[in-house]
């Protein structure tokens, strides 16, 4: 093996599964039945210390699975927060320089969908209105009830 590489074996293992809940029914209802074997990682599930290494391996995974989830949540979160560009240039606002700056004109649509569904109209039936009017996305796309669902709950849009 290369030095720095990671082991092709102990990858196989942590692609296996990442969550301990799906490697406890993988070991009762294959494991059980059929022997894995890693030399590399000392797994052998015919053993209880094999079954134990495994089961460490596993719950390993999934806290770095976990961890990475909630750091990317932490960091997204942040930029949101700071109204940075983290991801697509939400309707109502443009970019500038990295950060998110108010759109007067789509400003305007987002409080036409605001109005309109204060007035008890359906999502279905904003979109209907927007698209009937000539009135595009932020991409220049339709209008669907699931956008008008996604603007009224953006919290970039929700005001203070």
């Amino acid at each position: 093996m290369v030095p720095g590489e990671t082991d092709p074996v102990r990858r196989g293992l942590d692609r296996l599964t990442r969550s301990v809940a799906d490697l406890g029914r993988l070991i009762e209802t294959y494991f059980e039945r059929h022997q894995l074997l890693s030399v590399t990682d000392h797994i052998d599930t015919s053993t209880a210390n094999g079954r134990l290494i495994l089961n460490v391996l596993g719950s390993v995974s999934q806290w770095e699975r976990e961890t990475v989830v909630e750091r990317t949540v932490t960091a997204l979160r942040y930029l949101k927060d700071q109204r940075r560009v983290y991801n697509h240039v939400p309707l109502g606002y443009t970019a500038v320089d990295g950060a998110l700056t108010p759109d007067d004109e789509e400003q305007l649509v987002i409080a036409e969908i605001q109005d309109l569904r204060s007035k008890g109209h359906s999502l279905r039936v904003i979109a209907d209105d927007l698209n009937a009017r000539g009135i595009v996305g932020k991409r220049g796309g339709a209008f669907y009830a699931s956008t008008i669902r996604a603007i009224l709950g953006n919290s970039l849009h929700i005001a203070a």
